[in-house]
């Protein structure tokens, strides 16, 4: 894949950058551990570029138990200073109890749902949601959709997820695909 043709945001961006944009952003993901690590990473993104994130993402790895939901929905004080005197992961209070706050509520919405894949693949109707834009200025940071789905996150106890982390979220875990027309990583 040619850089020229990326996404603008993946051009002459880190190997990291470039493999993430090229095999991961915007592919449907219905794994519920993937979803649940995308929602924690994009969670910790908040007021940080998400290059600083995907950097630590296998400290998190290692720091969370691998991202296993039941675990991290367990955690206690010992736990969470545990992860916040770690200098792989972003050491912010706020998000490392929501990390666990996001934990507990998972595990809720999987009890009613039976996974959260069909929690959040119901929004679209199991759908993708392919949009056609040509230049980067053209992609939302916010739609009627990450509206909604805000909206009901934070109904059912979960945090920072406000509008523009779960258009994110969407755009992470394919239920949104904002590739630019012309990017070879867009689905024919």
């Amino acid at each position: 894949m040619t850089d020229l043709h990326r996404c603008a945001w993946a051009r002459n961006a880190s190997e990291l950058m470039t493999e993430y944009h090229d095999h991961e952003w915007g592919r449907p993901s219905h794994d519920d551990t993937h979803l649940f690590e995308m929602l924690v990473l994009e969670g910790a993104q908040a007021g940080l570029s998400w290059s600083t994130v995907l950097n630590k993402r296998e400290n998190y790895r290692n720091a969370m138990d691998g991202f296993d939901v039941e675990r991290i929905a367990a955690y206690g004080p010992a736990e969470t200073d545990r992860l916040l005197s770690d200098p792989g992961i972003v050491r912010n209070r706020l998000k490392v109890a929501s990390a666990v706050r996001n934990a507990q509520a998972f595990l809720r919405v999987r009890e009613e749902f039976g996974g959260f894949d069909p929690y959040l693949w119901g929004w679209v109707e199991g759908t993708p949601v392919v949009n056609d834009w040509t230049v980067p200025e053209e992609v939302p940071v916010t739609t009627a959709l990450s509206d909604r789905l805000s909206r009901d996150l934070r109904k059912r106890g979960f945090n920072f997820v406000g509008s523009t982390i779960v258009y994110s979220y969407l755009q992470a875990t394919g239920v949104v695909d904002d590739h630019l027309r012309g990017c070879p990583a867009k689905p024919a």
